[in-house]
């Protein structure tokens, strides 16, 4: 038997990516929850709303100050039994068994992803120029016009990059959706590594596995930013022969 087999970790990796739509259906729906409800967090925040802004610091405090895998098993076994006292109070008659555990974890990791994307875009709105909000309320706009218009396609522009990166410590994160039962690239991995008991090729599997979306998300989110940034403004000929001048 050989102690480690590199061709088994190469053979292993078309049947781990059997779970990938699992692993892309959680991403992509908990980045959608996080920028939204951050863009929400974000917007009460920067507008000092009472009472909100004070729950929205306490959910950002909470949510970046535990880790992921509790916030997990919290939204796992705390779902349920809320469901459950809502039975039992009310006198209804929600079926737990038929929730998926797919849900639980899309819950996790979109409010998780939210507190953290929240400070991403409030300092990006934040960065926004004054001077533009200004004028483009001396022309009428409505606060909803001024969002969408001005702030908005400026910030996204400066939060590009935080985002990325948020997006890709999400896809990792997505590793642990395992521990609530759904059948992930993780959860599949282990599957498999149940059966051959080669835990470390598996294991090898995986990393390569993330480590190739990580790249392919990297140089997207560049494709991204080279594509949306701002050119440098060309200089004036008078300023060009005044600099020459100086030269």
């Amino acid at each position: 038997m050989k102690l480690f087999d590199w061709k088994l970790v190469f053979d292993q990796i078309p049947p781990i990516l059997s779970a990938l739509p699992v692993t892309i259906e959680l991403t992509l729906i908990a980045t959608l929850i996080g920028y939204v409800l951050g863009l929400l967090l974000a917007l009460i925040k920067i507008n000092k709303i009472p009472v909100l802004r004070q729950l929205a610091v306490l959910y950002i405090s909470i949510i970046r100050g535990t880790p992921i895998l509790v916030q997990l098993y919290v939204t796992y076994y705390g779902i349920p039994l809320i469901l459950k006292y809502h039975n039992m109070r009310f006198g209804t008659n929600y079926n737990l068994n038929a929730i998926p555990a797919i849900l639980f974890a899309i819950i996790a990791l979109g409010l998780n992803q939210s507190a953290f994307d929240s400070e991403i875009i409030r300092a990006a709105i934040q960065s926004v120029d004054k001077g533009q909000i200004e004028a483009a309320k001396t022309l009428g706009m409505t606060g909803f016009q001024i969002l969408r218009r001005v702030i908005l396609p400026q910030a996204v522009i400066v939060a590009l990059p935080s985002l990325g990166n948020s997006l890709i410590s999400l896809i990792k994160g997505t590793s642990l959706a395992f521990t609530v039962a759904v059948v992930d690239l993780t959860a599949q991995g282990r599957i498999l590594a149940g059966k051959n008991f080669r835990y470390f090729e598996v294991y090898c599997s995986l990393a390569i596995i993330y480590w190739v979306i990580t790249v392919v998300l990297e140089n997207a989110f560049k494709v991204l930013e080279k594509k949306f940034s701002i050119p440098d403004q060309p200089k004036s000929p008078a300023k060009e022969k005044v600099e020459g001048g100086v030269a």
